[in-house]
C-alpha cells in the first residue's frame, strides 16, 4: 500500500489536477482505493455504467472497442475520468497488459471533493478543455 505522501506525488504528476496544492492532494489521496490488476484482467467493460476513475501507478493498460485497440496507457495516465465526472455506459473497455498498481477514485467522493475545492475544479475544467482542443486538433 501506499502512504499519503507517495499517492500524493503521483497526483502531482497529472494534468488532470496541476492546479492543486500538496494540501489539497493529501485530501484528494485519502479517498482513493488502491486496486492491482493482474496482466490479462479487464479492469472495465465497454457497456458498463462507469462511475470511477483510474489513475495507473505502475503498469499498462490497453483502451480498446472488441479487438481494436484505441491506445495504451502507462504510468501516470488517467482513464475513465468522464464516467467519474458524469457516470454513463463506458464507451470502451480496459485490459491490464502488464501486472497493474491502479488508484480508483469514485464519482461521489470526487464530486463531495469539487464541491470544496476550487483548485480541483479549475484544475479538471483546463484538464478536459485541454482533452478536447487535442482532438479538435486530430480531426
Amino acid at each position: 500500500m501506499l502512504l499519503t505522501i507517495e499517492r500524493v506525488l503521483v497526483l502531482k504528476g497529472l494534468s488532470f489536477f496541476a492546479e492543486c496544492t500538496d494540501d489539497v492532494l493529501a485530501d484528494l489521496a485519502c479517498l482513493m482505493e488502491e486496486v492491482r490488476a493482474d496482466a490479462g484482467r479487464q479492469i472495465i467493460a465497454q457497456g458498463d455504467r462507469g462511475e470511477a476513475m483510474f489513475i495507473i501507478v505502475q503498469g499498462r493498460v490497453r483502451v480498446h472497442v472488441d479487438d481494436k485497440t484505441l491506445i495504451e496507457l502507462g504510468e501516470r495516465q488517467v482513464f475513465g475520468e468522464l464516467a467519474a465526472l458524469d457516470p454513463e455506459p463506458r464507451t470502451a473497455s480496459v485490459t491490464a497488459t502488464t501486472d497493474t498498481h491502479l488508484l480508483k477514485l469514485e464519482h461521489a467522493p470526487l464530486f463531495e471533493f469539487i464541491e470544496h475545492s476550487s483548485d480541483a475544479t479549475r484544475s479538471i475544467v483546463r484538464f478536459l478543455c485541454q482533452r478536447f482542443r487535442t482532438k479538435d486538433d486530430e480531426s
